[in-house]
């Protein structure tokens, strides 16, 4: 089991990032709320993973704190949850704004992400209900977005959407509902992080 990895940032392209690790590269999945707390390419960072092996691949997901982690893995626990839909669910919240949901019986909110329909949200709600009723948080480490300022550039490179409207399908949602949401937001210099930050807030 490989539980966390420290090393530089070779490369990102959300929602996957390349950590060099003593001149290995590790090709890691992350929720976009732990990827926007990623420092810059060069950069050091430690991330903590849980590591699924299938048939047809070995995969590693990352996150920026344990307790995010933690919540990943009691999600794909739940029937009809998998990796994929758990990276989706906190690419689409922080793990504290998903337990506020759950704890007020959110089933609107959960709907509103890609993958999960009424009765996967009730489902969602009914068995994560008493996984999560003595959740405090745990680490200090910021599950929230950051705020970011869009970069200085002229106007948003055609390749920044493009990026983005790639990462929200990875994330599960459907093209046009990816492109009707990065070309609703997007704004002159915004990288395609501050676009899938934004987009994502839109359909939430």
């Amino acid at each position: 089991m490989i539980g966390r990895l420290r090393g530089e940032i070779a490369d990102k392209q959300p929602p996957e990032v390349l950590l060099d690790v003593g001149g290995v590269g590790y090709e890691v999945q992350m929720p976009m709320s732990s990827f926007f707390n990623l420092p810059e390419i060069g950069q050091a960072a430690t991330i903590y993973t849980h590591f699924v092996v299938r048939e047809d691949a070995q995969l590693l997901f990352g996150f920026g704190s344990k307790s995010e982690r933690a919540l990943f893995r009691e999600l794909i626990k739940t029937n009809g949850v998998g990796p994929k839909l758990g990276l989706a669910i906190l690419s689409g919240m922080t793990a504290e704004q998903f337990v506020r949901c759950v704890n007020l019986d959110d089933v609107t909110a959960l709907t509103k992400l890609p993958g999960i329909g009424k009765k996967t949200a009730e489902r969602l709600l009914i068995e994560m209900r008493d996984k999560l009723k003595d959740w405090h948080g745990g680490e200090t480490e910021a599950l929230a977005m950051p705020t970011v300022e869009p970069s200085a550039a002229v106007e948003t490179p055609v390749d920044a959407k493009a990026d983005a409207i790639s990462a929200l399908e990875a994330l599960g949602y459907k093209h046009n509902q990816a492109k009707q949401a990065v070309t609703k937001i997007a704004k002159d210099g915004m990288s395609s992080e501050d676009l899938i930050r934004d987009a994502l807030k839109s359909m939430m």
